[in-house]
């Protein structure tokens, strides 16, 4: 049964199961089974409310002074169980087309984004959505309706590629949109400037939103497998380039290698968490190691 279900969290499995809602579903299912908290419910520990208690909640969060003087059991509850809002910001620029496997770079995010969503709303919180470029394209505020989530994820699906990234320039104009404080998830190759980047983050932060910032790359990006003599096209208005690969591969990779470490550093130094992914993981697993390690930390 293990097997099998492994088998359909598979990237290239998953690539040919008609319907982006059960693919999220089949993810979600594959690393939440067993878990009794989303690590993605909540993002503070302020008080809001009290509420009586029902058979099945957590006794450590009984109000035992509320207790004392009514004879009733109620429940403390902090904001975290009430008031999350996630928001998906989903780079939809023209180098996210790029596939050297059996997924591109935006069918990935897609599935990703998915996953997150329907995870989200499964704990009835709220979770939004904007598309960008090098501009913001579509703006779905947050709702967790289970009619939303379809309609989230059909904006997911239907999303075109075009133009060039500009994260700072988008985060900018999506925090007028997005209002109140929330859970910000950033899926994105991040072919940007380093302070444009890092500036979007600061400014999120500043604001008190938490931010995941998930890096994605293909494979190909990340290890340059290249031998023959190879023609390298930019996919954000970059020209044509024929060379040999084995003559660029060592200094791209230094240079993938240094511009990585400063993006992580900058979210390190900003409390946002940085998160590599690469399209030939399979969804459950870099999503549950993700997750997983955000749990411990709440």
């Amino acid at each position: 049964m293990a097997e099998s279900s492994r088998k359909y969290l598979d990237p290239s499995v998953l690539n040919a199961i008609a319907g982006l809602e059960l693919k999220a579903r089949l993810i979600v299912e594959g690393f939440v089974s067993g878990m009794h908290r989303s690590p993605f419910h909540g993002f503070s520990v302020e008080f809001a409310e009290h509420r009586e208690y029902v058979p099945g909640d957590d006794v450590r969060f009984v109000d035992w002074k509320v207790y004392g003087k009514s004879d009733r059991y109620y429940i403390k509850q902090y904001e975290e169980e009430t008031n999350l809002r996630a928001w998906l910001l989903l780079d939809c620029s023209e180098s996210m087309e790029y596939g050297g496997g059996p997924m591109t770079k935006i069918d990935y995010a897609r599935h990703v984004g998915a996953a997150i969503a329907y995870l989200v709303t499964q704990q009835q919180d709220a979770v939004g959505l904007v598309t960008f470029d090098s501009d913001v394209r579509t703006v779905l505020p947050p709702a967790s309706s289970a009619g939303h989530l379809r309609t989230l994820i059909r904006h997911l699906a239907e999303a075109k590629t075009r133009g060039k990234t500009s994260l700072g320039d988008v985060v900018r104009k999506a925090a007028e949109r997005i209002g109140r404080r929330g859970v910000i998830v950033i899926v994105s190759d991040l072919l940007d400037r380093p302070e444009s980047i890092l500036g979007a983050i600061r400014q999120l932060r500043h604001e008190r939103h938490e931010v995941v910032l998930f890096h994605l790359l293909d494979t190909d990006e990340r290890t340059f497998p290249f031998e023959r003599m190879t023609r390298f096209e930019g996919l954000e208005e970059m020209p044509r380039v024929m060379a040999d690969p084995a003559a660029l591969r060592t200094q791209y990779l230094k240079e993938l290698e240094g511009f990585t470490r400063a993006i992580k550093r900058g979210c390190l130094g900003n409390a946002a968490d940085f998160v590599e992914l690469d399209t030939a993981t399979p969804l459950d697993v870099a999503l549950s190691t993700y997750l997983a390690s955000r749990g411990k930390r709440r």
